[in-house]
């Protein structure tokens, strides 16, 4: 066991996804019960590169819990993927004195984090890493879920229950893009939750006379005037999805591509409160000095797991939920 760790920093990179504040205030606020300084840095891993950082105490993260967005603002950083970029920030990790980091984000941001400790190790170096799952996709293998996830599906739903209105009122069908360009999670899940005539996502190959004409078909033949297909941005392009609708059946639908409306607003209580728990088993796992972690939702429990374990992990997707939605639009009485 080495020294006490006496300071930390904390980051969110990637995408901004409701909770990330939460995580930070949970991050912050555990430390500074521990006698543990708290260091923000600003923009993600390009923050370590140009030393853009803020000192943090309880009450700088106050009344924080409730926001969309981070407080600590967001960025890609192309420059840190570069063992050279990675240099300088490891030279502002030494001049700011930190014991440990705590990431925040999706897999690009755990990509960063892995190649950090990596490059840490190799130099023989003490800097441990942690990262927390921040991301709407819910696509990090790891962990069952991810911070975010459940505050976008909401502001999906809520949007596409004030479209189902008007589409009711003009008889019309609703093609809806929803974010995910490589995983189907938030538009399965939303999908089921409203409805949805059809769902496309990346993970299915699209068979689109059976899961799209034939649904709508049926639909119309059990009486219903009209249609919501929600689909997944890395499942096809919802433009060309619209004109096969519209030269198949002769309909005319409406797209709306709903894309970052659903990262922001206020965080879910489940978001909120998953966020608390993963900030909190952040410090706690950097207090007792394990080394570098990921920490994960499995079955409910918040654990930290090795990282490099964590990141070769895969996500099997679950189809349970297709197949319920397939159930309960493909038995003749489709109505939403």
């Amino acid at each position: 066991m080495g020294d006490k760790i006496k300071r930390i920093g904390v980051l969110t990179s990637g995408g901004d996804a409701p909770g990330m504040n939460a995580a930070v205030r949970a991050v912050v606020r555990t430390a500074v019960g521990q006698g543990i300084e708290c260091i923000g840095i600003r923009r993600g891993w390009s923050g370590l590169i140009t030393n853009d950082f803020v000192r943090l105490d309880g009450s700088s993260v106050s009344r924080i819990i409730n926001r969309g967005g981070t407080m600590l603002y967001t960025a890609r950083s192309e420059e840190f993927m570069d063992p050279v970029g990675r240099e300088k920030a490891i030279s502002t990790c030494k001049l700011l004195g930190l014991d440990g980091i705590v990431a925040i984000g999706g897999d690009g941001t755990f990509k960063g984090a892995l190649a950090l400790s990596r490059q840490v190790a190799e130099k023989g170096q003490r800097l441990s890493v942690v990262g927390i799952p921040a991301t709407i996709d819910n696509d990090i293998g790891c962990s069952h879920y991810t911070i975010g996830f459940d505050s976008a599906c909401n502001t999906a739903i809520e949007c596409i229950d004030k479209l189902r209105d008007t589409m009711q009122s003009h008889e019309r069908c609703s093609v809806v893009e929803v974010m995910g360009r490589h995983a189907g999670y938030l538009a399965l899940y939303v999908g089921l939750a409203v409805g949805a005539t059809s769902v496309l996502i990346p993970e299915r190959s699209v068979d689109f006379e059976n899961d799209v004409v034939e649904n709508i078909r049926r639909a119309r033949l059990a009486g219903t005037t009209h249609y919501m297909v929600v689909v997944a941005e890395g499942a096809g392009s919802v433009y060309d999805i619209a004109s096969q609708i519209k030269n198949s059946l002769g309909i005319d639908p409406r797209v709306t591509v709903l894309g970052h409306i659903q990262r922001g607003g206020a965080p879910s209580a489940r978001d909120r409160e998953t966020a608390s728990r993963m900030g909190y088993v952040a410090v706690q796992s950097l207090a007792s000095q394990k080394g570098n972690r990921i920490i994960a939702s499995v079955d409910g429990r918040i654990v930290d797991l090795d990282m490099e374990e964590a990141l070769a992990m895969t996500k099997q997707f679950q189809m349970e939920r297709y197949n319920i939605l397939e159930a309960l639009t493909n038995n003749g009485i489709s109505r939403i």
